[in-house]
């Protein structure tokens, strides 16, 4: 059975475009709007990672990673961004993501990251 990974953007384009990029690896994936849709929906399925955007309402992507890593500890989460990761890495030094991707990411920026955390 394929690794699902869920993908958390409140931008739907860019969520079904990383979605069709996991499926040229073989990655079934499940899509989420915003944090809370991610915690419930992590509640309720096994996933091998969590990609999220920092940017969202309602809750960031650096407070889900928060969230993520209390509660599903062992679950690699990778942040997206379309801000450098310089500018970003100070917000997580409390609790640090296992990847980071910077847009506009490219075809083999996923699959180095799969590689390196799946």
């Amino acid at each position: 059975m394929a690794k699902s990974i869920l993908i958390v953007d409140d931008n739907p384009n860019m969520s079904s475009l990383l979605s069709e990029m996991l499926e040229v690896f073989d990655y079934q994936s499940v899509r989420a709007s915003d944090g809370s849709d991610a915690l419930d929906k992590l509640s309720d399925t096994e996933f091998s990672l969590v990609i999220t955007d920092m940017r969202m309402p309602n809750m960031t992507g650096l407070e889900l990673l928060r969230e993520v890593k209390g509660r599903f500890p062992d679950i690699p989460v990778v942040l997206i961004s379309g801000y450098a990761v310089s500018d970003v890495q100070d917000d997580t030094e409390s609790v640090k993501p296992d990847g980071f991707l910077a847009k506009p990411f490219m075809m083999s920026d996923i699959e180095e990251l799969l590689n390196s955390l799946l």
